[in-house]
């Protein structure tokens, strides 16, 4: 059984609602009965998303709203919070899932540096402190569902702006639901999402069909409200090709790393290689 936030009536806001794993969220929201908004940026996109989930909406597209929104500005939240609650009457679930991830390295360029923070960390922030009042406010069971990443974790090379815009999201994270949890009262929970490999539009570069290790956003999505009905916090996503285990083995190599006191990324490290290797084995 879905969490009682997940009930008819009730009103999801999706933020990178318009594809994806977002728009999978929304899909499943509005087959349950739910009131749903996405908001993104692009308004044909949007069009086209809000056309899908009036398709299934119980309501129609009485029951759905969509928002041009750049999660990058306070200011747009704060008015998307307000219109909500204007339209709707408040919100249950908040999904901060707006991301994006141009290439990186750390000396720059400095431009997608600030970009990726604005959204993926700055976007999280903006979105929680908008909406978490209200929610609270309400006395309702509320979740608030931050898309973090791997790549928040292990921090592998490649794109060192998106692992430190998820390692921010996973801190938030964790401190958002020790405060809420200790609120008096409050019934809103937070939850880290930890999708593994998904094939969208972020994630595609330019391929048109899913590669075989890949899940779809329906199945994170299928996975992510089954974890959140057991109690997860950390919804930790396998795909095809990697299963739970593996993930665990190669987070706690990269925690290990500092307690070994090894060099940075020792995982990608020549010297350690084989150690890696058997680690992973059990060995």
């Amino acid at each position: 059984m879905p969490h009682p936030a997940m009930s008819p009536n009730n009103v999801a806001v999706i933020t990178g609602g318009a594809s994806g794993i977002g728009l999978a969220a929304a899909l499943r929201f509005a087959g349950l009965g739910m009131r749903v908004c996405i908001a993104d940026i692009g308004a044909e996109r949007l069009a086209e998303a809000g056309a899908r989930l009036a398709s299934v909406a119980k309501g129609g597209a009485a029951d759905v709203m969509t928002a041009v929104v750049d999660v990058s500005k306070f200011e747009e939240i704060a008015d998307l919070e307000a219109a909500v609650g204007k339209k709707f009457g408040g919100t249950d679930i908040l999904i901060n899932n707006a991301g994006i991830g141009p290439d990186s390295t750390s000396f720059g360029p400095l431009e997608n540096w600030q970009r990726i923070l604005n959204v993926n960390l700055w976007g999280v922030i903006h979105g929680t402190q908008a909406f978490a009042p209200g929610m609270i406010e309400r006395g309702r069971a509320g979740l608030i569902i931050n898309t973090g990443s791997k790549q928040g974790i292990t921090t592998p090379p490649g794109n060192p702006a998106y692992n430190v815009s998820k390692a921010g999201v996973k801190a938030l994270t964790e401190a958002l639901q020790h405060e809420l949890r200790n609120k008096p009262g409050c019934r809103i929970n937070a939850h880290l999402m930890i999708p593994g490999h998904v094939f969208t539009g972020l994630t595609a570069r330019g391929r048109s069909e899913k590669p075989p290790g890949a899940w779809t956003p329906e199945q994170t999505v299928d996975f992510m409200i089954e974890r959140i009905d057991a109690g997860d916090f950390y919804i930790l996503c396998p795909d095809n090709d990697v299963p739970r285990h593996l993930d665990e083995r190669r987070m706690a190599w990269a925690a290990g790393d500092i307690i070994e006191n090894r060099p940075a990324l020792s995982r990608w490290h020549p010297d350690y290689a084989e150690a890696f290797a058997k680690f992973v084995k059990g060995e």
